[in-house]
């Protein structure tokens, strides 16, 4: 298994677009951009036919350090969670 990288999305969009090397990035990175300025203003980001990326708000919870077992408090913190659409599901099945 291989992992999908930015610069391999832009090699992609060269390919099959025929875009300049350079237009490929800079879309490639401002569909990253809006994406997180979405999330870091939060609002839910919902890709049709492919996934939402939700907020979820953590609780602060009692923690452990595994090394000296000493209990460490975690903080309440606010997380990014993905939840793949109907149609990338079916498409992922084994």
């Amino acid at each position: 298994m291989t992992t999908l990288t930015k610069a391999d999305m832009v090699n992609h969009l060269t390919i099959r677009l025929r875009m300049s090397r350079q237009d490929a990035r800079l879309l490639v990175d401002k569909f990253f951009d809006e994406m997180s300025q979405t999330l870091a203003s939060g609002t839910e980001v919902k890709l049709s036919g492919f996934g939402n990326f939700e907020l979820k708000n953590k609780k602060s919870r009692p923690g452990r350090n595994p090394k000296t077992g000493e209990v460490v408090p975690v903080n309440a913190r606010r997380v990014v969670t993905f939840k793949a659409g109907q149609k990338l599901r079916s498409e992922i099945k084994p």
